[in-house]
Parts: C-alpha cells; sequence; structure tokens
C-alpha cells in the first residue's frame, strides 16, 4: 500500500471515526436524560416541560396569569386577548382561551382543528402548569393557568409555542456536541500518529540506524522491509545497497588476500633462482669450478636461472598491463589454419626436444578468418602449451591441436594427455593469482599466471575460453574467436 493511499485512509478514517462518535454521544445523551433508548421526543418533553416559553414569552403569560387571578371577566375580551396573541406572535407563540367547553379565543398561529381536544383537562389547583403535547407529528410546548370567572364557570389561558425539536436540541447540546467533537479529534489524530509512526517513522529510524552501522563498518546486519509501499521499497534498496557493498568489501578483503599471495609466490619463484644464481657464483668465484668445463655448466645454469627470472618479470608485468586494460589491442584479419601452422613450427624443435609428438586437425574447409592481436594470440598459445608439457609425465606424451568453425565462431582446441586437473581446480584454473598447490613443485615450476594471461587475452578479444579435464586422461583448453565477415557479408 502506498503513501498516498495511507494518507487517503487515514483522513478518511479520521471523518469516519468522528461521524461515529458524535452519533454515539447523540445516543448516550438520549440514554443518559430518558433512562432508555426511546424516540428523542421523549427528550424534548422533558426539556420543554420545564422550560416552554422564551422569555418574553414567560413575560407575557405572567401577565395574563395575574389578570386572570386580579379581574378574570377581562379575559372575555377578544381586543385584550387579541393585543395579548399580537405580543405572542411575535415570540413565535399563540394564545388560546377557553370557558368551560367552549374556546373564547383561538390564535390563529396554530390553524389546528383538533388543538382544543388536545389540551389537558382543568386543574384548578395548577399543579402543572407547563407541559408539552403532540398533535400528529406536530410538537409543541405551552404554559397554562386554570381559574373560575366572576360567575363561577371554569376557565384557562394558554400561551403555546410550536417547536421544532431537532433545531432547539441541536441549540442546547452545540457546547457538548463541540466538546465532544474536539475530544474524538484529539483521539483520533493520535492514534493516526501511532499508526503513521509505526508506518513511517519507525522504518525510517531503521534506515537511519542502519546508515550509521554501515558509518562504522558494520555490514554484517540484515535490513527486513517492514511494508510494500515506498518506504518498504526504499528499505529494500538500501538493503540491496548493503549487499553490494558488504560484497564489495568482501572482495576487497579477496584482493588484498590474492594480493599477499600473488607477492608470496612471486617472492618465492624469484628467491629459488636467485638463490641459485648465488650458489653457483660463490662457487665460481672460490675455484670449485675449477676447469673449462664446469665454468662452462655453471655460467649455463646462471644464464638459465637469469632467463627464468626476465620470463617471470615479464608475465606479471604483463599480466598486470591487461588487468588494468592499460595494454593496447592491434587486431587484424588472421587466417587462423595459417597461424596455427606457424605456431606449431615456432614450438617443434622444444616438443621434439621433450618428446611429445603433435597431431594437427584442421576440421574446416576454406580460410577461417579472425580479427586478432597477432602476437598476443601467440602468446596466450604458447602460455597454454608450456602449460599443457609441464603435466605430461606418460612416457607416451602426445599434443593435439584442433580447428573447427561455424557460422560466428572459430573454435581452437589444445588436448594433451597429461594427469589432467581435479573437479575442485578446475573452475579456478583462469582466475587471477590462482595457482594449483601441485604447480608449486620443483618438477614443474611456473609463475601461476600463464593461463590467467591467456584468459585476459582472449577475453580482450571478445572471445571465449574454457577447459575441460578428467583426472589421469588430460586436459582440453579451447578457445573460441568471432568468425570474420568479407566486404560481400560472406564468410571468407
Amino acid at each position: 500500500m502506498s503513501i498516498r493511499i495511507k494518507m487517503l485512509l487515514s483522513f478518511t478514517g479520521m471523518l469516519v471515526i468522528s461521524l461515529m462518535f458524535i452519533l454515539l454521544t447523540a445516543s448516550l445523551y438520549t440514554i443518559a436524560a430518558t433512562g432508555d433508548l426511546q424516540s428523542f421526543r421523549d427528550i424534548y418533553k422533558v426539556h420543554y416541560q420545564i422550560n416552554p416559553l422564551t422569555e418574553q414569552g414567560e413575560a407575557i403569560f405572567q401577565e395574563m396569569k395575574f389578570t386572570a387571578k386580579s379581574n378574570p371577566d377581562e379575559l372575555q375580551d377578544k381586543v385584550l386577548l387579541r393585543e395579548f396573541d399580537m405580543k405572542l406572535r411575535a415570540e413565535k407563540s399563540g394564545l388560546y382561551v377557553r370557558r368551560e367547553n367552549s374556546p373564547i379565543f383561538e390564535s390563529r398561529t396554530f390553524h389546528q382543528p383538533g388543538l382544543g381536544q388536545a389540551l389537558p383537562a382543568y386543574d384548578l389547583n395548577n399543579n402543572q402548569i407547563r407541559s408539552t403535547f403532540n398533535i400528529g407529528e406536530r410538537f409543541y410546548a405551552y404554559a397554562k393557568f386554570d381559574f373560575q370567572y366572576s360567575d363561577g364557570e371554569r376557565g384557562s389561558i394558554f400561551v403555546i409555542r410550536e417547536r421544532s425539536p431537532f433545531a432547539e436540541l441541536t441549540r442546547k447540546l452545540l457546547p457538548v456536541m463541540s466538546l465532544l467533537l474536539i475530544g474524538v479529534l484529539i483521539i483520533a489524530n493520535l492514534l493516526l500518529f501511532r499508526w503513521i509512526t509505526r508506518s513511517f517513522i519507525q522504518p525510517l529510524h531503521q534506515l537511519r540506524s542502519s546508515a550509521e552501522q554501515i558509518k562504522n563498518g558494520n555490514l554484517s546486519f540484515k535490513l527486513e522491509p517492514a511494508s510494500n509501499d515506498e518506504v518498504g521499497q526504499l528499505s529494500e534498496a538500501f538493503e540491496s545497497m548493503r549487499n553490494q557493498l558488504q560484497r564489495s568489501n568482501e572482495l576487497r578483503q579477496q584482493d588484498e588476500i590474492n594480493r599477499r599471495e600473488l607477492i608470496s609466490n612471486i617472492s618465492h619463484d624469484l628467491r629459488t633462482p636467485i638463490t641459485n644464481i648465488k650458489g653457483y657464483i660463490e662457487g665460481i668465484r672460490d675455484g670449485v669450478a675449477n676447469t673449462p668445463e664446469k665454468m662452462d655448466t655453471y655460467v649455463n645454469i646462471i644464464h638459465s636461472k637469469a632467463v627464468s627470472m626476465d620470463k617471470l618479470v615479464d608475465e606479471l608485468f604483463l599480466y598486470s598491463k591487461l588487468d588494468l586494460n592499460q595494454e593496447p589491442f592491434v587486431f587484424n584479419p588472421i587466417d587462423l589454419v595459417d597461424f596455427i601452422e606457424d605456431s606449431i613450427e615456432e614450438l617443434r624443435y622444444d616438443l621434439e626436444d621433450k618428446d611429445v609428438s603433435l597431431d594437427w586437425h584442421n576440421r574446416t574447409s576454406g580460410s577461417v578468418v579472425s580479427a586478432v592481436d597477432l602476437d598476443k594470440l601467440q602468446r596466450t598459445v604458447v602460455n597454454i602449451v608450456e602449460n599443457a608439457l609441464k603435466y605430461m609425465n606418460d612416457d607416451d606424451k602426445r599434443l593435439r591441436i584442433i580447428l573447427e568453425a561455424d557460422q560466428e565462431w572459430n573454435t581452437m582446441t589444445f588436448q594433451d594427455n597429461g594427469k589432467g586437473i581435479s573437479k575442485e581446480d578446475l573452475p579456478h584454473i583462469f582466475e587471477r593469482f590462482y595457482r594449483a598447490e601441485q604447480s608449486r613443485n620443483s618438477s614443474t615450476g611456473g609463475s601461476g599466471l600463464g593461463l590467467a594471461i591467456a584468459h585476459q587475452i582472449v577475453a580482450g578479444h571478445g572471445g571465449l575460453i574454457w577447459a575441460e579435464s578428467k583426472l589421469g586422461e588430460g586436459t582440453s583448453i579451447h578457445i573460441q574467436l568471432k568468425r570474420l565477415i568479407d566486404e560481400r557479408g560472406e564468410k571468407p
């Protein structure tokens, strides 16, 4: 639910609750006044039995009452009665005077044919001089006085006022209703404030607390969104940011570990040839190489170790430039058939020296062209072949190179029959700084950067490189490059 809908519902709820409380208050007032749940008219009757007239109407009634006591026969003078009636009309009241069962005067204010029958009977003791009565749906309040004329006949004066019960009740109860409405609004707003606080303010406090934890370097907590509204979406975005920061921090820590491991590996690989060089130089200085043959041997070994050191430094420098995208690529269309045949020719002497038989399988027809940086692709092939030669320990050493092509890709495959790579190590052999433990022994050596460099170079070509291997059966390295289209839009 969105914040906009929540706000709309909150204000609508406040209005509905206020109206409900007003109706409830009116009902409670009815019960308090009447003692039961009868109609509202019972309230009006109780009120107007006590105060049936206005102040001015009450004064006119008292004047007529005094006349009835002092000189009752004057109340048979219709001129006088009309004067009193005119005064009462100004107060929205009317006059009714009777003598025994016959009316002497009836105000034109009422227009009620059954008015005389609705009036109470004579009560010369005047025990109840104020009350109410109904004629149909019309409600009246009155003040009356019963007296006797000089001839002994009974007479009555009625000052009657028709009342609007709802308007009068509203006027009387307005202060109470206003206070109740204010109370209801205060309570409703407090409840809405609590709801809004729980819906919005508390999640915002959680976000602030989470931001402070991140500021203090704590990324291990988890922020749970409390709702699906905008605040909840903000919490989800914040949690996503925290996850990204945590992953970045973990990667940074892993990079730091890898950096230290790289330094350790490079230090180890540099220390070994340096130690050998120092040993042979000390042997020469101490006169151990006392014959020309020994001297040549020592010098050749020193030269070999220096070449290894130079190669290691060159690989490290190249990998650093590739990793930082600082090594430029110069692409040219190259026929991969010619490229592989040239590479085989360059590797032939090294392969023959190590008794490795080479099989070359061209499974394509025609020219197979890709845009490549020739020097870097040659470096990739050399690294793959050298890596394969390190782990060939059988008497029958074989290396197979296969070239395949389809409509989109050219694929080179380098297969060896070495001891293979374990399933645990296979997914990581192209990762930066990764070096399987078995490559640390002196028989294989290596910097552990060869395949990482190959991966960076192939990625720079926009291609793919992956490996397949089984322990005891050998390893296959696949390089896939985009196939070029000639000027006519056809495959060359």
